[in-house]
């Protein structure tokens, strides 16, 4: 994708969706720690409905709050997430880790904590800290591939950084939950809807329908 069409594409982003908000529920960096971890091969919208059994309803989580609860409760109420055993060992290790301290919002400080990868911390980065991140999951790497943004099969890393070679740095936090909209409304895995879709025009997928 040239770098016309790259400025077309965040002009019809920013069109579609004006004001994108971090689509897990959260009080404050910790929470949002935690729910992305628990995001992994899961729903946001099932996460939602796990973290408020999870987080206290008075007052925004802390990593006390958790260790409170017990490694047993809280696979109990995280089970429905998938990969509950993986996901409660780094639920209680960051807990275990942060207790006392603040989310870190430094890159390097964040995947030191256990099961906190660099996905994970680029979304906190970007979505609690304000920082210029471009973290790729599913519905990134599928619509970035097909219009021609990036090249690189199934690596998601390769997908990262070609987007952040191509992308000028200040698009990048918004324009990634631009595209994680555009994938789920649709630029979807499944029958995608290229008939309507409003990238028609510079999208450079061979498959896509008219």
């Amino acid at each position: 994708m040239n770098k016309e069409s790259i400025n077309q594409l965040v002009q019809i982003m920013r069109r579609e969706f004006p004001d994108p908000q971090a689509p897990l529920d959260h009080r404050n960096a910790f929470e949002l720690l935690l729910a992305v971890v628990l995001s992994a091969q899961c729903t946001d919208e099932r996460v939602n409905k796990v973290t408020p059994k999870l987080f206290p309803k008075d007052h925004p989580c802390t990593p006390k709050d958790i260790l409170k609860l017990g490694e047993e409760k809280v696979k109990e109420i995280i089970y429905p997430t998938g990969y509950y055993n993986s996901k409660t060992k780094a639920v209680m290790g960051c807990a275990q880790a942060l207790l006392g301290q603040e989310v870190p919002g430094d890159f390097d400080e964040l995947t030191a904590l256990p099961g906190v990868g660099g996905k994970t911390a680029q979304v906190v980065l970007a979505q609690w800290f304000g920082q210029d991140t471009f973290p790729v999951d599913t519905h990134i790497h599928r619509v970035c591939n097909r219009l021609g943004l990036a090249d690189s099969a199934k690596n998601r890393n390769k997908t990262e950084r070609q987007v952040k070679a191509a992308v000028p740095k200040k698009y990048w936090s918004e324009l990634h939950l631009q595209i994680i909209f555009h994938g789920r409304k649709t630029c979807t895995a499944y029958k995608p809807k290229c008939s309507t879709c409003p990238l028609k025009e510079i999208c450079e997928w061979e498959e896509k329908t008219n």
